[in-house]
């Protein structure tokens, strides 16, 4: 039920300026089909390789693209954009914000981008703002979940963002897809060790609170991991209908 409803009632208009051309070369690394996203419906999404995060601020601006690449168009679909620990989400043009009660567990900020239709062959690019704590690793997230039933279409991510050799004293650091970020040594001390990776293999199914673990050193998607996701579509869709309510009776 709660599906139905993110289908029928989470509808945002979504005019040219909502999408911003790529500026970079994207890659899908760390992202994976659902486990019944149909074969022919070959939806993917790509991040940036590299970033730049401002020293002085900590803001960074990036791509996210969505491509379907398949032989048939999607119908409604859901772009989500998530941050995880020191990256965090600060705006994404033309979609609107989670709240935070309805962020899945261990995100910290998303906003969800909801598409009414995207053709076969076609893309749609998006720009999103974001801070990140160079003091702390960092990591995004960006599932496509199908706009009329509960089916995760493809995930990308959590991927981390990072550095192996920080840059305190430059204007930014640039930071790669799919590296965990080291942060520069305080004052009289020593950098943080690399965080050691996760063991390669398929995940034991994630608990439904929490979001299925597709990045580069989580293995693949397990047939169950979905249900964390699932679970954020549909309290996402009834907060947008309420909204949408709160909206109509005040105006």
């Amino acid at each position: 039920m709660a599906a139905g409803l993110f289908a029928g009632l989470l509808v945002l208009p979504l005019g040219a300026s909502a999408f911003a051309a790529d500026p970079t070369p994207g890659s899908d690394q760390g992202g994976s089909p659902g486990p019944s996203a149909p074969a022919e419906l070959k939806i993917s999404t790509e991040l940036p390789k590299e970033i730049k995060v401002a020293n002085s601020s900590g803001k960074t601006t990036l791509t996210a693209k969505i491509i379907n690449k398949g032989t048939k168009d999607t119908g409604q679909i859901t772009l989500t954009v998530l941050g995880l620990d020191g990256m965090r989400i600060t705006g994404v043009d033309g979609c609107v914000t989670v709240p935070e009660n309805k962020l899945p567990k261990g995100t910290n900020t998303g906003f969800a981008c909801v598409i009414d239709n995207l053709g076969a062959g076609a893309d749609k690019s998006y720009t999103v703002s974001a801070t990140y704590d160079l003091n702390k690793t960092g990591k995004i997230c960006l599932p496509v979940t199908e706009g009329t039933s509960e089916k995760l279409l493809w995930q990308q991510g959590p991927v981390p963002f990072g550095t192996t050799k920080p840059t305190p004293n430059a204007p930014d650091t640039p930071l790669l897809l799919g590296t965990d970020n080291v942060p520069a040594a305080p004052p009289g001390g020593s950098a943080s060790p690399t965080p050691a990776p996760s063991t390669p293999g398929t995940p034991a199914p994630t608990p439904p609170s929490q979001l299925p673990k597709t990045g580069v050193n989580d293995g693949v998607l397990p047939l169950l991991a979905a249900a964390g996701l699932l679970l954020f579509v549909g309290t996402t869709g009834i907060w947008w209908a309420n909204t949408r309510h709160h909206r109509r009776r005040t105006h």
